[in-house]
């Protein structure tokens, strides 16, 4: 079969990336100043509706703790001078007693803003984290899960989501906070030495762009270390974890895996580190050349003192004033960086919560019809990128409704790929899939989807209790304990459930504690291999009166008798329902209905079980190998029993 040169059509646009087709996103090509006004606001927004009467508060805390300097400034100069006039306690009683309420002010408004912070940042973390899955949960397909890129934006968006958002209301608050005091001071100042003023002005210049530039190489080094760093978590997990725990002790492969970690650890570090030198180098220099600026006007305004040109309060408050005012411009050009800083990290989570569908959808979705008639696949090819090969290679396939299909055929063949488009994980890079006569890609997926039922391959393992995982398979069910114990009945494992110690409400991890009221915390009970695959199939079983159930391997794990107890329950529970089984174990495919022999992509036989034999090909070459490998093992059975006998 020739190959498509072109994926184009409506279809093809779907693969062209982890995020569907390439667009350059609109605000990129707006003003650099006008995506961070805008992220700001976005941001502001975002803490507002988090905690409104708490940043409320917050705001007018940061006003007050922004005035106190310049109030406190101008006391001590009026206490001053009245000193030097020739104080009597009715002229210095107010300037003291006024000093001293904005001592206790000074001294107790930084807690209170500490705990309105803290309150925010929970706040926020709650609403940024429930917003972020809940954009992730939108996402309608798989790919964006297997794109690195995404990974790694996906993990800065979680560190972001939850901090950024009131980090960068705080930077902007710190950078109000600093104006307001470089205001009250910058008069004073600019009366007592205007060429002073010019100069610590000056000098704060190349603090601000600076903090400017180490905000960005920060904010550089995260994406830079992030898929290293996504690496050094998968070599601690693996480490750390019960699931790889057996194999890295048998094979002895601890030592491997730790080296491998800490050499991440170490690439980290040198760029951390790297960083770290820069910013000391440059906070240095900038710390120097404050001094020397403070030096010269200080030195300056004792020689006016000396001549006449100052009093002594006058000095105090030029000291105050050059000191708050480039205390203020240090403050200004840290918080300006902080929050520059925290707006590139936060535009990780805006990309993440306003991606773009990750599949096409349909406008005006189209009605989802009963199925009737069957599901037609209609010349579907499928790779999961222009750089990976055809997984399917011009499948024209027909389902019908009602009735049983196996696919079978060797690792690799596409079985796999042909279940993830039937429930539209992907969609084909070219062809259709139909469902009586309607192209799936055309009605809502969430409809489509609810319409099915089914248990992968690769299932689940649930951290949680044996009841809440049988229960995920319908949540809108989730309080029909009838319909749990027939779902676990049908699978098999009710009886094992039910001697649990805390039954369906044991938990099923060793990760985890189990709440029990009253009782000392103790760990859950942990399923074999079957035990687990059993549960899945009770989880697909819940899911009730389904028109399309899809069963990839629901008996890999399980011992023959099991596996006929369990194709039993199917066989039962399907009457009516359109079915597509995967299996290696072709004795389970000779009860269906359609038997589909796949090939590298491509369907080279289907039919009966009968008729397939009957013609001598892949099938009849399969089923022979696999019934000769069941004789031998009973022959050898039998020479063993005589053996002993």
């Amino acid at each position: 079969m020739t190959e498509p040169t072109d994926a184009g059509g409506a279809a093809g646009d779907a693969t062209t990336g982890a995020g569907g087709p390439r667009r350059t996103p609109r605000r990129r090509l707006l003003p650099r100043a006008w995506c961070a006004v805008r992220e700001m606001f976005l941001a502001g927004a975002l803490v507002g509706r988090a905690a409104p009467w708490t940043l409320t508060s917050y705001v007018l805390l940061t006003v007050t703790a922004s005035l106190l300097p310049v109030a406190a400034a101008w006391l001590t100069k009026l206490l001053i001078d009245a000193l030097v006039a020739g104080p009597t306690a009715g002229t210095l009683l107010p300037f003291a007693a006024g000093l001293t309420a904005l001592g206790v002010v000074t001294g107790t408004l930084p807690h209170g803003m500490r705990y309105l912070h803290a309150e925010l940042d929970r706040a926020v973390s709650v609403l940024a984290q429930d917003r972020l899955f809940g954009a992730v949960d939108r996402f309608l397909g798989l790919a964006r899960f297997e794109d690195p890129h995404f990974l790694d934006r996906m993990r800065l968006a979680q560190q972001a989501g939850g901090t950024m958002p009131s980090q960068t209301v705080d930077g902007a608050l710190g950078v109000g906070r600093s104006l307001l005091t470089i205001v009250g001071f910058f008069g004073s100042l600019l009366v007592l030495s205007p060429l002073i003023t010019v100069l610590v002005l000056l000098a704060a210049a190349p603090t601000l762009v600076a903090q400017v530039a180490l905000s960005r190489r920060r904010a550089q080094s995260l994406l830079t270390t992030g898929p290293t760093e996504r690496r050094e978590f998968f070599y601690a997990a693996l480490l750390s974890t019960m699931e790889a725990a057996k194999e890295i002790r048998l094979f002895g492969s601890g030592a491997l895996l730790r080296r491998r970690m800490l050499i991440d650890r170490r690439m980290i570090n040198r760029v951390r580190r790297g960083l770290d030198r820069r910013e000391i180098l440059v906070q240095a220099s900038l710390g120097l050349l404050a001094a020397l600026v403070s030096g010269v006007g200080l030195l300056w305004a004792v020689d006016a003192v000396r001549q006449g040109r100052l009093t002594v309060g006058d000095l105090t408050v030029f000291v105050a004033a050059v000191a708050a005012v480039q205390g203020a411009l240090a403050t200004l050009a840290s918080e300006f960086g902080r929050t520059h800083y925290a707006l590139l990290m936060f535009r990780h989570y805006l990309g993440v919560i306003t991606a773009e569908p990750d599949l096409p959808v349909a406008t005006a979705p189209a009605a989802l019809p009963s199925l009737r008639q069957g599901i037609e696949l209609r010349d579907v090819w499928f790779r999961y990128s222009d750089e990976h090969p055809w997984v399917l290679r011009g499948v024209d396939l027909w389902l019908p409704a009602g009735r049983t299909t196996a696919l079978l055929g060797l690792n690799g063949a596409g079985k796999s790929t042909l279940i993830k488009l039937l429930c539209r994980f992907y969609d084909p890079t070219r062809g259709s899939i139909r469902w009586d006569g309607v192209d799936i890609r055309e009605v809502d997926v969430t409809e489509l989807r609810g319409r099915m039922s089914g248990i992968f391959q690769d299932y689940m393992h649930y951290e949680m209790t044996a009841g809440d995982n049988i229960r995920l398979g319908d949540p809108g069910a989730a309080g029909d304990e009838a319909r749990l114990r027939t779902a676990a009945s049908a699978a098999g494992i009710h009886s094992l459930l039910k001697r649990l110690p805390q039954g369906y409400e044991t938990l099923l991890s060793r990760m985890f504690f189990a709440d029990s009221p009253g009782e000392e915390p103790t760990s859950g009970t942990v399923l074999s291999g079957g035990q687990w695959q059993r549960l899945a199939l009770a989880r697909a079983f819940y899911r009730e009166h389904r028109e399309l159930v899809l069963l990839d391997e629901p008996s890999a794990g399980l011992d023959a008798e099991a596996e006929h107890d369990v194709y039993a329950a199917l066989r039962r529970r399907s009457d009516g329902q359109t079915c597509v089984i995967i299996s290696h174990r072709l004795g389970t495919a000779r009860a269906a209905d359609v038997i589909v022999v796949l090939r590298q992509g491509q369907i080279v036989e289907q039919g009966g079980h009968a008729d397939l034999l009957a013609s001598g090909g892949q099938y009849a070459r399969l089923f022979t190998a696999q019934a000769a490998q069941y004789r031998e093992g009973d022959e050898e059975d039998s020479t063993m029993s005589g053996a002993r006998g």
